[in-house]
């Protein structure tokens, strides 16, 4: 098995800091599990900062970046996103759409409309955005794609829940016929790192 290096941002909310420490991560480095030829890693880190053939952003139905993760794609990736955008949207719930990426490193960008805190059935309209996804990404031939803590965080998704149903489909995805040979989820802060770490470690 080749090794790769992810060259990540990490960000130590624990010592309550805003510096930056950046970090050229070997696979022995990070949290991973196996499904068949495919791998699943799992890092703390910035998403927007990762090389890899696509990210996910969890996107709002009208497509506009917002703030958060959505300004970082806006200042760093450019305007041409989201003028892309704007031909494309809106997008129903549990759909993606994608988009070439500006100047960040990754090559595109999946935008994924997945549910918010107080919604009903959360679980179920979760599981079918993560499907609509990585279904797309497979039909756009991507085969290293990264997943933040979907729709944990500022959507007020718990991450045991996001990463519970994350990690099975991601599994049940990859042990299909799917061509994505890396599934890296990056998540943003430690509580979510602990959460997401203890449900990969259970997956069967």
């Amino acid at each position: 098995m080749k090794y790769l290096l992810l060259r990540v941002k990490v960000f130590y909310s624990d010592d309550n800091v805003n510096s930056q420490n950046e970090a050229t991560m070997p696979e022995a480095a990070v949290e991973q599990k196996q499904i068949g030829d495919a791998v699943i890693r799992l890092v703390k880190g910035d998403i927007t900062e990762l090389e890899v053939d696509a990210f996910v952003f969890y996107a709002q139905e009208d497509l506009t970046l917002g703030s958060g993760v959505g300004t970082a794609i806006s200042v760093r990736g450019g305007p041409t996103i989201q003028k892309e955008l704007q031909k494309l949207g809106p997008v129903a719930a549990g759909e993606a759409v994608v988009t070439a990426a500006g100047n960040l490193k990754a090559n595109s960008i999946i935008h994924a409309v997945g549910p918010k805190f107080q919604e009903e059935h959360i679980a179920s309209k979760l599981r079918t955005t993560m499907r609509n996804t990585l279904r797309l990404a497979d039909e756009k031939k991507i085969r290293r794609i990264a997943f933040p803590a979907m729709g944990a965080g500022y959507y007020g998704i718990a991450p045991d829940l996001s990463a519970r149903v994350m990690f099975e489909v991601i599994r049940d995805h990859l042990s299909g016929t799917s061509g994505i040979e890396e599934v890296v989820v990056c998540v943003l802060d430690t509580p979510q790192y602990d959460a997401f770490q203890a449900r990969l470690a259970a997956l069967g």
